[in-house]
């Protein structure tokens, strides 16, 4: 059976997002994902406190990145986490935003080893184990461990976009966060992640292959478009130009709207964002229209599908929605 995943940008205050939490697990949510950018609130601090205020959902960083955060320290803080909420804990991990990690001047040097080597070490570590690693982006001396281990073995999956890095998420993950919407992108995304698999010796059935897509859903569905702008355009500014030309959209303007992000134009680029973006990027509009799209991803072989940010222009409302008029289709 399908599961049903949510997102979370931790951008109120602690106690908002572990009321919609509460609201999310109540409702039949299975997986919680929390997204780890250095502006928002902590990642972390953010899972803790929804741990203990929920009982039976999983929940993790979707996603983490091993550029701002180093993986010895992401092994440490979701095995720690593993204390609070034990056999409830996952750890999303990728390349990460490029727009915002440009902020702070860092840059994604060799992502797939950084990726490869990240996963190496947060096994190791949250399994109790030393780790001596000399790779190409981290570099780990003998007897580096933890001095305690994770109570649960923590799945860990791969948010990626990239046809390398799909590959790599079929090969050594224990799923993937495929980050798209459109039907046409997942279906091209899941023959990469079929052949990381089988080069493992695995099929995509030993995979939990989620679809995180970028959601909202309100009874007006062109107020329900309109809350995806802000969100559809940090999704255009980071979209490499073959993702682009694939939709028929320029890179141009996707350089455009990245040039405006960059210097906190936000009103310039999001309105910058056109309907062709929202419907390439988002799944969006009335419960009907987004069951008809969900229908088509789900065919295709997907296996967790991830309401991702914005939800809905009302949070709360949109969470209702979601789990009174669009899980239960999927679940009777």
């Amino acid at each position: 059976m399908v599961k049903f995943g949510i997102e979370f940008v931790p951008n109120d205050v602690y106690w908002k997002t572990v009321w919609y939490a509460i609201q999310a697990e109540d409702l039949g949510f299975d997986n919680l994902w929390i997204t780890d950018h250095f502006n928002n609130r902590n990642v972390y601090t953010t899972l803790a406190v929804t741990a203990s205020f929920t009982e039976r959902i999983s929940l993790g960083p979707g996603v983490t990145n091993p550029y701002l955060i180093h993986p010895a320290v992401t092994a440490q803080a979701i095995a720690s986490l593993s204390e609070i909420a034990p056999g409830r804990v996952v750890c999303g991990i990728g390349a990460g935003d490029r727009t915002t990690l440009q902020y702070l001047n860092i840059y994604q040097k060799e992502p797939l080893a950084a990726i490869r080597e990240a996963i190496a070490i947060i096994r190791a570590l949250t399994s109790g184990t030393s780790l001596e690693l000399k790779g190409k982006v981290f570099d780990l001396s003998k007897g580096a461990k933890l001095n305690f281990k994770a109570l649960n073995p923590i799945p860990i999956y791969i948010g990626a976009q990239g046809s390398k890095m799909l590959m790599l998420a079929g090969e050594i993950g224990d799923g993937v966060l495929i980050n798209a919407s459109s039907p046409k992108d997942v279906e091209e995304a899941l023959l990469h992640v079929r052949a990381g698999a089988l080069k493992s010796g695995r099929s995509l059935e030993d995979l939990d292959v989620a679809a995180y897509t970028s959601f909202s859903v309100a009874e007006d569905g062109k107020q329900a478009k309109s809350a995806a702008i802000p969100v559809v355009a940090f999704i255009v500014a980071g979209c490499p130009s073959r993702v682009l030309e694939h939709h028929g959209l320029s890179p141009q303007d996707g350089d455009l709207i990245r040039s405006f992000l960059s210097q906190g134009k936000f009103k310039d680029a999001f309105s910058r964002v056109t309907d062709e973006m929202i419907e390439a990027f988002s799944i969006s509009g009335t419960p009907e229209e987004c069951i008809e799209k969900m229908e088509r991803l789900l065919r295709i072989g997907v296996t967790q599908f991830v309401v991702g940010s914005p939800i809905g222009r009302n949070v709360r409302r949109a969470i209702e929605i979601v789990g009174k008029e669009i899980i239960p289709r999927f679940k009777a």
